[in-house]
């Protein structure tokens, strides 16, 4: 089989992600890179109580800020419900409260958390099986590119900053910021500061990179996909998005949130339920409570 389809969309995710990386990887995953010094787009605001208007683009406020101004809830298009939290760190840290929202919010779309969890295993197998081969392969890599050569399988190119050397189904290609390695059903791509791993026998890709302090991870297995995304600096600014094409029992098939805060915090986080699995209008929305919170 081959990679092929796994690694058209994932090499036009990153070039979307390289393309936009000062400013947004897409209209879901914003990296900025502006911190609470001041550098970048300036200093977060520290809030005392959530500011929650009636509407914000396509969402609609339900009732009145609850819990001592620290929560406020929304609808949108479709029965997509949003929610605005004001979270004290009380001496944890981001991470911590953020991987819990993750925690709940993953409840929504169990069968993507197990999709993912069950691809990452696969992949983990692949690694230790490939090791255990590589030396016998090492061996008979010689002789098999020989056989190829007489067999007419075998082909080079040489150009000045260009290598290419295929061999049957194996294939490695070099370019200046560019390489990329096929074995069979699977791939490897580094393109900059991304690294692209695909294996169209499990149907998952791993994306990762950034530069300067920004992160971009995304994960994708056949229908699920999860995207996390973090920018430099002390403050905290990051995204993350896990969606299903099959629809829970709910119906949800994208959950996520927005999270930024300044050292030490509070951080106003919005999550994001929606039946839609493209973001979608409300997700910008959402983004666009927070920075009305805390800035951008």
């Amino acid at each position: 089989m081959s990679t092929r389809p796994l690694l058209v969309p994932a090499l036009c995710a990153v070039a979307a992600l390289v393309a936009a990386c000062d400013v947004e990887t897409s209209r879901s995953v914003r990296l900025e890179r502006a911190s609470d010094d001041g550098a970048g787009k300036g200093v977060l605001k520290v809030v005392d109580a959530l500011q929650c208007p009636q509407t914000q683009g396509s969402l609609t406020r339900k009732g009145s800020a609850s819990a001592g101004g620290t929560v406020c809830s929304y609808v949108g298009p479709r029965g997509t419900e949003v929610s605005l939290h004001l979270v004290a760190l009380d001496g944890g840290s981001p991470a911590e409260a953020l991987k819990a929202f993750e925690q709940r919010l993953s409840g929504d779309l169990p069968q993507a958390v197990v999709g993912l969890e069950q691809a990452a295993s696969e992949a983990e197998r692949d690694a230790a099986r490939a090791e255990a081969r590589a030396d016998a392969a090492a061996t008979r890599a010689d002789a098999a590119a020989e056989a190829s050569a007489s067999a007419g399988d075998r082909a080079s190119v040489r150009a000045p900053g260009v290598a290419v050397d295929a061999n049957g189904d194996d294939a490695t290609v070099r370019l200046p910021g560019l390489h990329i390695e096929t074995r069979g059903d699977q791939a490897s791509v580094r393109i900059g500061g991304f690294h692209i791993d695909a294996d169209d026998g499990s149907g998952s890709v791993d994306i990762q990179g950034g530069e300067d302090g920004d992160n971009v991870s995304i994960r994708a297995r056949n229908d699920s996909a999860e995207i996390r995304a973090s920018a430099a600096g002390d403050a905290t600014r990051a995204s993350w998005i896990l969606t299903d094409n099959r629809p829970s029992a709910e119906g949800w098939r994208l959950v996520g949130y927005e999270a930024r805060g300044p050292v030490g915090g509070p951080l106003v986080v919005a999550t994001v339920r929606s039946r839609d699995r493209d973001r979608g209008r409300a997700f910008e929305d959402a983004k666009d409570l927070v920075t009305l919170n805390v800035g951008e």
